[in-house]
């Protein structure tokens, strides 16, 4: 009679590789009261995509909303901040039309149960310090409640894996556009910082005000890219709708 071979469930090991890649950002001048929320996180995409852009988008937006103050013009940096709560809007209402449909599905097709993770899930308390911050988090919680449920649909032949690779890069995309928006936009008024301390007089090198940007690179690095002052200027390409990027999810 032969043996059944039990395959081990993981007890932590893919979560301490994920978090030894986390983006490590620089702290050292955010000087604000963060709300300890407490977070779990299952899926592979969830628990990568916090690691690599919370932690960033907080320290950009936080330069946004706190720092670029300090030195603009309060105007300019309300629409700038419009513009990243607008964006989020729109890749939080894609998930929820996403998870709507799914759970749809589930119930069309008589499904009552989810694929489960044979991975430990990553229970962390974050440290939440604006608004944008935490409707951040909250977009991540959507990406990481929807990605079980594709897999599920995936499986029991509702939906094609065509159709769940197509919908989980997309909205992927949309998820990490967000991080990528804010810290183009912390760069980009940095720069006007830094040109308008030249301009009057206060000195110093260009690069004395880049602390508190991050994107998660090193500083040579970051002072490479070619990124242009986007102020004023939409943040990313509005994200397709569901019904555009998966015109046979019911299929």
């Amino acid at each position: 009679m032969s043996e059944i071979q039990i395959v081990k469930v993981d007890e932590g090991g893919v979560n301490a590789r994920i978090l030894a890649k986390e983006a490590k950002a620089d702290f050292r001048r955010v000087e604000a009261a963060s709300l300890k929320i407490p977070t779990r996180f299952t899926s592979a995409e969830g628990k990568r995509f916090f690691a690599r852009l919370f932690n960033t988008l907080q320290l950009n937006t936080h330069f946004i909303s706190v720092i670029a103050r300090t030195r603009l013009d309060h105007e300019d940096v309300a629409k700038i901040e419009d513009a990243i709560r607008t964006q989020m809007d729109a890749v939080a209402e894609n998930l929820n039309q996403a998870i709507d449909q799914a759970e749809a599905l589930f119930k069309a097709h008589a499904i009552t149960s989810v694929a489960t993770y044979d991975t430990v899930a990553l229970d962390v308390d974050v440290h939440v310090l604006s608004s944008i911050g935490r409707r951040y988090l909250e977009v991540l919680g959507k990406l990481d409640q929807l990605m079980p449920l594709l897999q599920t649909l995936e499986i029991h032949e509702v939906i094609t894996t065509q159709t769940v690779d197509i919908q989980r890069a997309s909205l992927k995309r949309q998820v990490r556009d967000l991080a990528n928006a804010a810290r183009n936009l912390a760069m980009g008024l940095r720069r006007r910082m830094n040109s308008l301390a030249l301009r009057v007089g206060e000195g110093g090198r260009p690069e004395t005000i880049a602390a508190g940007v991050s994107d998660g690179k090193n500083s040579s690095e970051a002072e490479r890219e070619d990124t242009a002052d986007p102020i004023g200027e939409s943040i990313v390409v509005q994200p397709e709708s569901l019904e555009d990027s998966l015109p046979s999810m019911g299929e």
